[in-house]
């Protein structure tokens, strides 16, 4: 066989390329300790090693969590203590409080000026940040203070009741914080008890305020609760004078107190239950009554042959029947107000008054007289057939500014303190005084304890949760140690059979090399 000088350079070629490729690649090994570079040297071991991978970036991700939570729950931790440490000095001072017999007014304004800082230390503090900043005590509203002080004795809460979470491993997670509303707000009274707030479309500019309230009879409070009561400011043409008045109804429309006269700060008592409200509440402004007057009224008898007529008011319908002789606008008002037909009960149900001038409908929703005939035209003066006649000229009254009592079973620590801190400022040294003190006092510590139960159910829940990382971390480093042999066993060259290996290629290729300078018997190698 005839081999030609092309085929024997490149046979050579392609020898000496594979077998530079095969050092080449034996060195790389060496030099980054991986034995599998490309997915292509071993299919099955790449898929593993991509996994294991994965497996070791979650587990990084899963440790930095833990930090975060841990950082996070020792804060909280931190923050309940020192609110344990306000309540049990509150405690402290409300049993000082007790002493009625030794302590007059002045010890007593001694008292509420700590307490008053109390209050302070423990805003601040349920309103704590964390390290990134976000309140911890806020749920999922974070970025802005769970805890605002309302004024008046009245504390706001506006987070929300949820909980963050962090994942600590494929299958563990846990929350980081507690919501202040079950810390702080909704801690279970010993006592049936109220909160108050003023509503939030209120319109008076500065906003009129109600106090935090206290109950002076709690008996009678009893009786009342669960209901609640809604306080409205009227316009002030409701009473004469005109000034300015509210109206208080329970929670089921029912009427309490209508049109009183309102004295900014004077206290308002009711079903057992004494509050304020401070400042100009807007008033809203009175009804313009809608009416229809009498046209001319022509003669018209209908006793021989009585007839009907519609009348309508918002969405309400009544059909009245005239079956008497009508010679003027009197007979007309008449026989629209009789009792034997019931024309009256139907105009009442309507909210319609009527006199010689015609029909009026005071709280301003507008009326339509209709389905009649060409006699009540003519007794009426207008017209009433088909469609009929609607007044226009009504207009509704706008309420004025609102505020809400509520009966509830809890009350927040804030609500609880600033009512002691009231009481203390409000003591008279009288027998009545020492009496609702020592009343308050006991219904203090009773709330206080409550409150302190709460924060230590949470302190030990926290405990709980650190433990659980404890348990998380070492569980992870375990599998993360498994993961890195298993990986090292899959990627990792074996150095001392990668340096046999490569001794070997080294000696091919310089075979191969040598070999082709004999073979090609050129003077250019002869010389190497």
């Amino acid at each position: 066989m005839r081999v030609s000088t092309s085929q024997i350079y490149n046979i050579a070629d392609i020898g000496m390329r594979d077998a530079q490729s095969a050092v080449n690649k034996t060195s790389e090994q060496i030099s980054t300790g991986k034995r599998v570079l490309s997915p292509a040297d071993d299919p099955v071991a790449a898929v593993t090693i991509l996994r294991l991978t994965q497996n070791l970036g979650r587990l990084e991700q899963y440790e930095k969590n833990i930090n975060a939570a841990e950082n996070s729950l020792d804060q909280e931790e931190v923050a309940l203590e020192a609110v344990v440490n306000v309540i049990q000095r509150i405690k402290e001072l409300t049993v000082r409080a007790g002493n009625t017999g030794t302590l007059n007014a002045s010890n007593y304004k001694a008292l509420a000026a700590e307490v008053d800082t109390r209050i302070e230390e423990l805003l601040n503090l349920q309103n704590s940040r964390n390290a990134s900043g976000q309140y911890m005590f806020g749920g999922h509203q974070g970025g802005e203070a769970p805890f605002v002080d309302e004024g008046q004795g009245n504390f706001t809460y506006q987070g929300d009741e949820g909980q963050l979470n962090i994942q600590l491993s494929e299958s563990v997670t846990i929350p980081v914080s507690d919501s202040g509303k079950r810390l702080f707000v909704d801690v279970p009274s010993g006592h049936n008890t109220f909160n108050t707030r003023a509503n939030s479309d209120n319109l008076a500019v500065p906003p009129a305020k109600i106090s935090v309230g206290r109950i002076v009879d709690q008996e009678a409070f009893d009786k009342f609760s669960p209901r609640g009561m809604e306080i409205t400011f009227n316009a002030p043409e409701n009473v004469t004078p005109a000034a300015a008045n509210y109206t208080i109804t329970d929670d089921k429309g029912r009427v309490l107190v209508e049109n009183a006269p309102y004295q900014p700060g004077e206290p308002i008592e009711l079903n057992g239950i004494q509050f304020t409200v401070s400042g100009q509440p807007y008033s809203g402004e009175a009804a313009v009554p809608s009416s229809l007057d009498f046209g001319t009224v022509t003669a018209t008898d209908f006793s021989a042959s009585p007839e009907t007529i519609t009348f309508s008011v918002g969405g309400k319908t009544e059909t009245l029947v005239l079956d008497q002789a009508v010679n003027n606008a009197a007979d007309l008002a008449a026989a629209l107000s009789s009792t034997v037909g019931g024309n009256a009960d139907k105009l009442a149900n309507l909210g319609i008054t009527v006199d010689t001038t015609g029909l009026q409908v005071p709280n301003g929703q507008n009326l339509t007289v209709r389905n009649g005939t060409a006699n009540t035209d003519a007794a009426f003066g207008f017209t009433t057939q088909n469609a009929g006649t609607t007044a226009t000229n009504g207009e509704l009254a706008v309420p004025g500014d609102g505020f809400q009592v509520r009966s509830t079973d809890k009350q927040g620590l804030l609500t609880t303190l600033s009512r002691f801190s009231e009481a203390l400022h409000a003591y008279d040294g009288s027998d009545e005084g020492k009496e609702n003190m020592r009343e308050l006092v006991a219904k203090t510590l009773t709330n206080l304890d409550t409150g302190l139960d709460r924060v230590s159910e949470v302190q030990g829940e926290i405990g709980a949760r650190l433990n659980t990382l404890e348990s998380v971390r070492n569980l992870n480093s375990d599998t993360k140690l498994q993961s890195e042999e298993l990986l090292s066993q899959v990627r990792d060259v074996d150095v001392a059979e990668a340096s046999t290996r490569l001794q070997m290629q080294s000696f091919i290729l310089s075979a191969a090399q040598q070999t082709f300078v004999k073979v090609s018997n050129l003077n250019l190698f002869n010389f190497l």
